[in-house]
């Protein structure tokens, strides 16, 4: 009878430390302290990125987004995860049903929810990934280089930013065969059942 208080308790601290640890933000969003608060100006956004060393990924995420969540508190506070992105990419939020002004690089100037049914994003989370540089005369969804509609696991969403920092999509490697190939590595290392 202890052992199963003593279980309980501890599971609800585990579960209260995990809640506490995605802060959600007075727009209903889950937040991470390290993504870009910008103007939301997306040319402007790839330039910056590109100064910094880095490349530029929008995530669309809404309120009461269970995928958004587990994206949050599963994939993007893991440290290897959390480490690689923050160095490789700058990462800018939009709310699918926002109302800030975005200008997209055929430079109209948008609503965040505007932008996302101008450009097609319908899933949340959705993580747009963007050139190095801003083409002109173009909209973002065309001008990304890869989209990932959704949430997956771990080694899904950490080898899509690998493959699309090391431009992968330039390559002859599609992005499942470099997962596969990737997947392959952490077998070998013995790194794969033990995440």
């Amino acid at each position: 009878m202890i052992r199963t208080l003593l279980l309980t308790a501890l599971v609800t601290l585990v579960g209260a430390f995990s809640a506490a640890a995605a802060e959600i933000g007075d727009d209903g969003l889950h937040k991470q302290p390290w993504f870009s608060l910008t103007f939301r100006d997306v040319a402007e956004d790839i330039e910056t990125a590109r100064q910094d060393g880095k490349r530029l990924a929008i995530v669309f995420e809404q309120r009461g987004c269970i995928y958004c969540a587990k994206m949050h508190e599963d994939l993007l506070s893991d440290p290897e995860v959390r480490d690689y992105i923050k160095a490789h990419f700058n990462v800018v939020q939009y709310n699918m049903f926002g109302d800030e002004e975005v200008t997209d690089l055929d430079g109209e100037v948008l609503t965040e929810k505007t932008a996302a049914r101008k450009w097609g994003y319908v899933f949340t989370p959705t993580i747009v990934f963007l050139p190095q540089a801003a083409p002109d005369g173009t909209i973002v969804s065309e001008a990304a280089v890869a989209t990932m509609p959704g949430a997956f696991g771990k080694w899904t969403f950490l080898h899509m930013f690998e493959w699309v920092f090391e431009k992968g999509y330039e390559g002859d490697e599609h992005f499942q065969k470099y997962h596969a190939r990737k997947l392959d590595e952490l077998r070998a290392a013995g790194r794969l059942e033990a995440d």
